[in-house]
Formats: structure tokens, sequence, C-alpha cells
């Protein structure tokens, strides 16, 4: 052993540097590893073995892997804002300086009080918190979850702020390529012959998969593939990058590491990035698998593959005396590394009648001593393994002999790392040959037109494929070992860990089954097993299987649970990157807005966006600014940015038929060149926003919502394209910070317009609620003839760059007119003079078309629309509901927002009986007196009629009911 550690070989481990030895603190105590090491080999250089409590019953916890899919080994590191809880040693890069905790103890990690649980597991079966915490029923509130809120999760979330930086990159590719080993630089290598641009992502530090470690010649094959590589220019090799989640159409998440837990390189922490692939190969080997064996948990049981990782590229023994145990031929290159290692292997347990083969024969020749048909009993040992108990596989547990050793490298078989796979809808096959879910190529992921997104390699789409796992041609077949042994007993069972860091056992599933949970996904959920922070990496296959064994049927017929999206876990400061502080919600701004800044704008927030509310002059107060913008847009002429509203594309084959269902009214009959007002409602009938759409082609539209509802109607769209309109030729693009868009309002807006030229925008040429295109004043431009405020209104959308000129050159071109910005306040009352209701104030989620006097613009040509049905039921439709109404003031006060109107008498409650509420109040300068919306029950029938609005604290507010149409009725004043 080396001076490094009592358990750092001598010679070996490709992966560290002996000569740069880096210092590190675990649990306090001053610990020495070398660059190169993992966080877990250097633990384990310096005999620290044991390195966490598992969740439940507090069981001690040593590395049982050495990459991702390690369940036990998780620590906290760092210190204040960098503090990080369940940090993966194995896959943790030792940096000189850190500073690693265990989790889950108290006081300590020797002794643990929690530890009691262990004792206590028979009453702490699968489900026991369904059975357990109901009564007697105060004790839930005040005993039972104050003590399951303190006892939840492993590890402390840090308080302080994180001092880290992260970025977010984009990349394109032809082909992209997951997993560095050598199928997947193979793949890449004849992928960039063929002139495709490849991008190879490897999550490991260094290259080469498992070949480096299990073959002799293994890191001369990867360097010469490496070699042809590092020459293409149309290869780009990343590596330290995890691909986390592939979705639809060949896009790819993955994150890389830059400096990860080294707050000295002066780089960005992570980056993550987000890849569009033409095709993706997916080249991530497999994971091997535990064995089900009684104390198969006990610190220094480990899997054989992560042994021989130790061994080998780290220069670690984990263990002087290394019995191991297996199914298959590739546990015996654990055995024979060992030896080459200088360490002991007592005998290899293997449950197959006749091991032989090359591997086995290699062993023998070694003098390692083969027990064949044979299985673990059990283990000697709570906090480290001191000797094993062996038995007859085939028996249910009589110990035959037992073998002192201090550790155990066991070996159940490999499981294919389909998961990015699985991620976009590629179905799987079991294989009993192989004991394992592979990807069936046959049942490709698919779509969303219903094809096959994956082909054969080089073919037109999406391609995905798994490279083989470790297997060798000299290998033998492995024998299915999900129990062992195979009638053990019922208190074995109790002993055998299926999900090491949840706690959950093979008489976990067992009962599970017992007790009815026949579908995989209820026993997840009734167990917890897959559920920790591995995701099931190492336990899904056996637990399927036992429940497979418990159903009496056959593994296929029970299936896997869903795997989803990320592989492994992101930090929440990758998936945030720059978007924190300041950015976290950046502010949303108009080309214009810099110019309403230096014009000394009011702003009023608006959704992400901040919008101008009036534009107040020196020693003006803002309503004294909003009535003299008001005036001067009905008088003459205004501008208004209304670059904020939503702007929708939606195009296809059946994106008229799609915009019928999403709006009330017909649109599919819109002629090209006409605009028309539509509604949106939710499925629950409720209208949800507003807006004009205008036919641009055959199979265009674009949509206007409200500012604050681009995202949100994008995301609506969006949601019933992909949940239930999938196979509807449709594609919705949100283009609205592609176009700036002013609105000229008022008597003088057509004259204003004519001065810059470039478009006919009479009456004859551009009638009203119809759009042209052309250029205005040299820029090209969309003009739409539609009105919110009532006046003769022209809304010219141009491209975002050229926004702020045409702005500029409107108001150059119109100062001797009088020309007026005018912000949203102005905009809300001229909109009420005209009784246009607003998303938000005349609706609150409650509202439906029908209640605002809006059945007009419901189509009675289509058979249905989303709302409809909810529209139809008896309350939706009830005589009493509240209507829209205009309301006048009795005394010339204006009546305050959102007040309500009562009625006589008292409800059940002893309240007052409200039969209305103002929903929009302004003072109007057009009429110099106040205006109100509201909602009132049987309204429209009881004009004349004055409610009364009580506010504490003062005189009662008294309005009557009168028509919403305040100001030009006709609506003639929209022709100009």
């Amino acid at each position: 052993m080396s001076d490094n550690g009592p358990f750092r070989l001598n010679r070996g481990g490709r992966l560290i540097d002996r000569a740069y030895p880096l210092p590190f603190r675990f649990d306090g105590r001053q610990l020495l590893g070398l660059r190169g090491d993992t966080i877990a080999s250097a633990l384990l250089a310096n005999g620290q073995l044991m390195m966490g409590r598992s969740f439940k019953y507090h069981r001690p916890r040593g590395p049982m892997a050495s990459g991702v899919e390690e369940p036990n080994a998780l620590l906290g590191l760092g210190q204040g804002g960098r503090f990080e809880p369940n940090q993966r040693a194995t896959t943790t890069a030792l940096v000189g300086g850190m500073v690693t905790t265990s989790q889950n103890s108290w006081p300590t990690l020797n002794v643990d009080i929690g530890a009691v649980n262990s004792w206590m597991y028979r009453f702490f079966p699968a489900g026991f918190y369904y059975k357990t915490f109901i009564h007697p029923r105060p004790f839930w509130k005040h005993v039972f979850e104050p003590v399951i809120r303190r006892s939840a999760g492993l590890g402390k979330a840090p308080t302080e702020a994180d001092p880290d930086t992260y970025e977010q990159a984009y990349a394109h590719a032809d082909l992209v390529v997951v997993g560095g080993g050598i199928a997947g630089l193979s793949a890449a290598r004849d992928a960039a012959g063929q002139g495709k641009s490849v991008i190879v992502l490897e999550q490991n530090p260094q290259w080469g998969g498992r070949t480096p470690t299990d073959h002799a010649d293994g890191q001369s094959r990867v360097d010469a593939l490496l070699s042809e590589l590092r020459m293409l220019p149309n290869v780009t090799l990343r590596r330290g990058t995890m691909a986390t989640g592939l979705y639809d159409h060949g896009y790819l998440i993955a994150r890389e590491a830059l400096a990860d837990h080294d707050p000295n390189a002066g780089l960005p922490r992570q980056r993550l990035w987000r890849i569009r692939a033409g095709h993706v190969i997916v080249a991530t080997g497999a994971l091997e698998r535990p064995l089900s064996f009684a104390g198969n948990d006990v610190p220094g049981v480990i899997l054989a593959s992560a042994a021989r990782d130790f061994i080998v590229d780290y220069g670690v023994a984990p263990g002087r005396r290394i019995l191991v145990v297996t199914n298959n031929d590739d546990a015996y290159r654990t055995a024979l590394a060992a030896l080459d290692a200088g360490l002991e292997v007592p005998a290899v347990i293997d449950t197959r009648p006749d091991p032989v083969g090359a591997l086995p024969a290699a062993a023998r020749a070694r003098g390692i001593r083969i027990l064949a048909a044979s299985a673990i009993a059990g283990i000697k040992g709570g906090h480290a393994v001191e000797a094993v108990k062996i038995c007859s596989h085939a028996g249910s547990g009589q110990v035959s002999e037992v073998i002192a050793a201090d550790c155990v490298a066991m070996s159940g078989g490999w499981s294919p790392v389909v998961h990015l796979w699985s991620h976009c809808g590629g179905k799987l096959n079991w294989s009993d040959a192989q004991a394992m879910f592979a990807p069936d190529t046959a049942r490709p992921p698919t779509g969303a037109d219903g094809k096959a997104m994956a082909s054969p390699v080089g073919a037109a789409a999406g391609d995905l494929r798994v490279a083989a796992a470790t297997g060798a041609a000299e290998e033998r077949p492995l024998m299915p070992v999900w129990v062992m042994p195979v009638n053990a007993t019922r208190k074995m069972k109790f002993k055998m860990w299926l999900d090491f860091q949840n706690d959950v056992k093979v008489s976990d599933v067992e009962l599970a089954a017992q007790e009815g949970y026949e579908s995989v996904e209820h026993t997840k959920r009734y167990t917890t097993l897959g559920m920790a922070t591995d995701q099931g990496k190492v336990s899904n296959i056996n637990g399927l299987a036992v429940l497979s064994a418990a159903l009496k049927q056959p593994i296929p017929a029970t299936g896997t649970t869903t795997f989803r999206p990320p592989y492994t876990p992101l930090t929440l400061g990758t998936i945030a990157a720059e978007g924190r502080g300041d950015l976290f919600q950046p502010l949303r701004k108009t080309p214009m807005h810099g110019w309403h800044e230096a014009r000394g704008a009011h702003w009023e927030p608006v959704g992400h966006w901040r919008r101008p509310y009036c534009y107040p002059k020196s020693g003006e107060s803002h309503a004294e600014a909003v009535a003299r913008e008001v005036r001067a847009v009905r008088a003459g002429v205004g501008t208004l940015d209304a670059s904020t509203l939503g702007k929708i594309v939606v195009k296809g084959p059946d994106a008229g038929r799609f915009l019928d269902m999403i709006y009330t009214g017909m649109m599919s009959t819109l002629p090209v060149g006409k605009c028309r007002y539509g509604l949106i409602c939710n499925e629950n009938g409720f209208l949800v926003d507003d807006g004009v759409v205008a036919r641009l082609s055959d199979d265009s539209w674009l949509v206007h919502t409200t500012t604050g509802g681009a995202d949100r109607m994008h995301a609506h769209m969006e949601d019933w394209l992909q949940c239930e309109w999938w196979d509807w030729k449709v594609y919705a693009a949100n283009v609205t910070e592609q176009w700036a868009q002013v609105a000229v309002v008022g008597p003088q807006a057509r004259t204003l317009l004519e001065r810059l030229g470039g478009m006919d925008l009479s009456a004859e040429a551009l009638p009203f609620m119809g759009w042209a295109e052309g250029e205005i004043a040299g820029i090209p431009a969309r003009v739409y003839r539609i009105s919110f405020s009532g006046e003769l209104s022209f809304e010219v959308a141009v491209p975002a760059k050229r926004g702020l000129e045409l702005w500029e050159k409107l108001h150059a071109a119109g100062a001797d007119m009088g020309i007026t910005p005018y912000g949203t306040e102005a905009m809300h009352v001229m909109r009420a003079e005209k009784g246009f209701i607003m998303i938000g104030d005349e609706t609150d989620g409650t509202v439906i078309p029908q209640d605002l006097g809006l059945g007009w613009a419901i189509s009675k040509k289509k058979d249905d629309y989303i709302g409809k049905r909810a529209q139809e039921r008896s309350f939706m439709a009830s005589a009493d509901r509240w209507k829209l109404v205009g309301l006048e003031s009795v005394d010339g006060r204006m009546l305050p927002d959102g007040v309500y109107a009562v009625a006589e008498g008292v409800n059940a409650n002893g309240q007052r009986n409200v039969q209305g509420r103002v929903t929009s109040t302004y003072v109007s300068p057009t009429l110099d007196r106040p205006i109100a919306m509201g909602l009132v029950r049987h309204g429209p029938d009881r004009m004349g009629e004055v409610l009364e609005f009580p506010v504490a604290g003062q005189e009662s507010f008294k309005a009557r009911i009168v028509d919403p149409v305040f100001y030009d009725k006709e609506g003639s004043r929209a022709n100009g």
C-alpha cells in the first residue's frame, strides 16, 4: 500500500497523478488525495469506507458504484454560498481544499441515533406512511407532520446565495453522438467521413468508456480513434458533458462541467447546451446491476465493475481480500484485476452450475477458487464486511461455509442505458437471453405526425441506437438472478436491498404485490422504488423482476416505469444560467422604450413589459396628463406604442380548422386581407383573451393577443396541439418581438400617414377591418385598419429594428398637427368611453363572453370550440348571471374600482346580498364626467335603476345603470 492512504495501491491508477497530492476535509478530518481522484476514490484510499446513511433506516452506506448510478455516497460539499447537498462522491472530481460532510446522520456518521429505525424495520414496511398517520386525527397536525417534515430529505439546502456563474449555449449538428466510448467514437468517425457535422458528448472527463479499464490495448484503441477525429474540422469533441434529456425533433439538453467546485479557475462553473441534431446516436453503454442477497447493502459490498474501476483507474483497493459473486463472466475481470494489484481473491461465487470459458479459465489458472452453483446467504459485519456466508443457489440459504473477506464485488449482469431513447418515446424489448431491456428498433420514437423519427444511420431523420453493453466474444451467457438464493426465506428477504438510498427491500415489493399494487407505476410510488436521487439506475430491473415473480407473470408483462429527463440531476444554477438577479425576469422593452424614457414617461408594468402609462409635462399631474392625451387624440392625432401586443403566426393546412377551435368565432372563412375580432375561452368556458386576427394567406393567420397574453396564449395553443390535436398539421410561432407596432389614432391619422407617403390608405383602398402591405416613409410595413379607441385608427407594423425610425418620422411629420404620444391609461379611458371590454378588467376567470354582451362573436355556423360545452351547463347559461352594463354616477363622484353593489336583505352568512360590481372606472375627459362599467345581475334588463355601492368609512356611492357605450354609439368616428 502507499503513503497516500492505507488503501492506496503502490502501482496502477491510470487516471491519477501521484506527484500532485491534494488536501481536503471530510467531517472535519484533514485527508490527502491525488490529482485525478474522485472524492469517493480519495476517501476509500484513506480507509473511509462509510460515507453516509440511508434515508429511512439510517443504515451505514459506502459506495456501491463508481459513476452516475451511485445511490449511497452522497455528500455535502463546499461552504457558504457554494455549499451543495447530495453531491455524488463517485463523479465529483477532487479539488484541493475541498470541504465535504456526510449526510443524514446525527450526532455523527459512526454513531447515529436515527439508526434505531433499522431495528424497528417491521414497523416501517412499504407504504407504512399511508397506514400509520391516520389516527388519532389531531396528531397529524401537531405530531406526525412536524416530525415528517424535519425528517424529509437527505442533505440540507444551502442558505446563502450562490456566488458561481453559469452560462448557456446553443449548437447544431447533422449528428450528435452521446457517449465517448469505442462505439460512439467509431460512429462519429464514420459519419464525419461522409461529410457530416458531428458533435460527440462524453459524460466523463476522459474518453473511452470501459475499454481502457477492461482491456490491455484499450487506451491505444481509444487514442487512435481520437487522433483521427481531432484532425477532422467537422467534428467537435466535448468531454465532461452529460446529455440529460432528449426530446422530439432531435432537441438535446446537455450539461458541460467547466470549473466544477473550483472557484479559482476563473470560468463559469457549468454550461447548459441546447443542441439541435439531424440525427442522434445514443452510445451510452450499460450499467451493472447488483445482486439481491441478505446484507447486500453493508459497506464494502460493491459492484464488480466499480471495484475494478477503483483498482485500475484510481489505484485504490476497495478491500484487501475481495470475494467476487456473479452470474456472468464479466465479474471475473475484477478478480483478475485484484490479483494483478496484489490483492487477495479467496473465491468467485458463481450461480451458474458450470462456469466455463476464457475468463473463468483464466481465473482458475491464477489459482482462484470458483464455487459453482453457489450463492451468498448473508454478510457478517455491520459497518463493514467481515466475512461472507456461502450457500447453494438452488436452496433456501443453508450455510455451507464462511469465507473471510473485507469486500464483496457483485455482478448481476448489465442493463443498457436506454434513458435517452425512452425520453422521446422509443420503445423497449425484453431479452430473456441477456436479462435486460434494450431499444426496439422496430418501434423507434415517433414525431407529431406519427411517422418514425428514428432510422438507420445516414437516413433522413432522428436516428437513435444504443451501443452494445460491455460484452466480448469469449463471454458465456449469464444466468438471470433476481433473488439469491432462489428459495430464500422471508427473513432473508427482509435484508435484501433493491433501492439502497430509499431502503426498499425485496420484501417491500412482494408486500406491494400482495396488497394489490400490480402496476409497476403504483408499486414504484407505494414502495418508493426508483424514486431516490439515482432514479433507480441500479434498482429498477431487479425490482421489476421481483414484482413480476410475485405476480407470477413474465417481466415484459410488468413493463418498466417511465424514464423522464433529466438523466442526472441538474443544478438550478445551470438551468437558470444568467437568469438571476435583475435578469431573473428581465424587463422587455420595445424599440421605442428609450424615446419614451427621454420624454419622461411614467411606466406601467404589463406582464414583463413596461409601457408608458402617460407622458406628464412639467407641473402636470398624471390625471391631467391622461386627460390632455385623450383630448388630443379625439381632436387631432396621437400615437401609441403597441409593439407589446402579442403576435402569433398560425400556419399550416389545418390552421383554419385549428383557429376555429381556439376562437369562439369562425376564422377559417376570413378572407385574405381582412381582419376579425375574436375571443378565446379555456376549456371551462371562461374568457381568457381577445384580439384581432388577420388572414395573411391561404394557410397563414396572424393572431393578435393582449400584451400580457402572448406567451400564455402561445402556450395554450401548443398545449392543445401537442396533447389533443397532435396529428393536425399546424405550426404556431410567437413573433411578438420581431415587429414594432404603432397605432396612429385620431381624425387626422390618415392625413399624417399620407404625409409620409408610400401607400394608398384611403377608405376605399383600405376599409375598416382590412390590412395591406407596402411602405410607409420608405419602411416596409403592414397596416391594419382597426381601432381600440373608436377613432379613425391605423396600426402600422414594421420590422422591430425600424420601429424607432417610424416613430420619430411620425412625430416629425406631425409636429404642426400637435401630434401627441399617449399612454395606456388614455387608451383605457377611450376604450371605456366606447364600451370596449378589456381582459383582466371585465374578466376575472369567472366571466364568459355571453356575460359581456359578446354573443355576436360566437359563431352559430360551427359545431364546437374550446369552452362551448362548458358554456352550455345550466349555471353558465343561467339568466341570473351578472351582465355587462354602463354605470353613471348619480352625484358626480367617481365610483371606486371593484366596489360591489348591494341588494336588500342578507344571505345565509348574515352578509348583505351583492348584485354586481364595478369592473372599470374613469373620469372621461371627452364627456367631462365619471364613467364606469360593471357586471350586474340582470343588468341589461334594468336600465335606469340606481344601485348602491357601500364603501367602509364613506357615504355610499350611487350609480344608474346605463348603456355601456358612452361615446359615439353609431361608430361613425372610426371612419374618420
